[in-house]
């Protein structure tokens, strides 16, 4: 035997459904938290004139910083930042922090090798 739902049950169950759908959607950027993804330079790389540029996008954020200075974004979320690096190993660092507070950083590692003989 099959119990049939009443149509208006059936109407409320659709949209608590749909609420829930929705408000789960609407809550990604709470549980995904802060991301941001370096392009430019790649880690580990050799550059070869110190000035920099570093680019890259970031989402679910309410501050960004490149190495501790305040950086902007565009309304998608790209960021480019012009950078100088001295000769050896330099660590760019980028952090990021949403508006719950939660924070991430990343760092990249690049090379500027040191100039060797006079000039």
């Amino acid at each position: 035997m099959m119990t049939r739902i009443k149509p208006k049950y059936g109407i409320l169950i659709f949209l608590f459904i749909l609420l829930i759908t929705y408000s789960l959607y609407q809550a990604r950027a709470l549980l995904t938290g802060p991301r941001i993804w370096v392009e430019k330079p790649k880690d580990g790389y050799s550059v070869s004139d110190p000035l920099v540029i570093v680019e890259g996008q970031s989402k679910n954020i309410a501050w960004i910083s490149l190495n501790d200075r305040q950086i902007f974004t565009d309304e998608e979320g790209r960021w480019r930042e012009k950078l100088l690096v001295s000769p050896g190993l330099s660590i760019i660092s980028i952090k990021a922090r949403d508006r719950f507070g939660r924070e991430t950083e990343k760092n990249v590692r690049v090379v500027l090798p040191a100039q060797t003989g006079l000039n």
